[in-house]
């Protein structure tokens, strides 16, 4: 399970509904919530926020706040 399928699974979400209001395969959803090496794009990040009722910016935030940037050598 990915992050992305964590935080549903923990919210109680229907992936079949977030398929409906985002417009995204019920495949897509799928991928997105088991496959680790699925790549999320910013639009499909966004529909999934807004079709969960979660402001994306948090939803963005929790699935990629763990990067840092790689500190620079002078």
């Amino acid at each position: 399970m990915t992050k992305l399928g964590g935080i549903l699974a923990k919210r109680s979400v229907n992936k079949s509904m977030v398929a409906r209001r985002t417009g995204l395969s019920k495949a897509r959803i799928n991928e997105l919530t088991l496959n680790p090496s699925t790549k999320l794009r910013a639009d499909e990040l966004y529909l999934i926020a807004k079709a969960i009722d979660m402001d994306p910016c948090e939803l963005l935030t929790l699935l990629y706040g763990h990067l840092t940037l790689v500190p620079q050598v002078d």
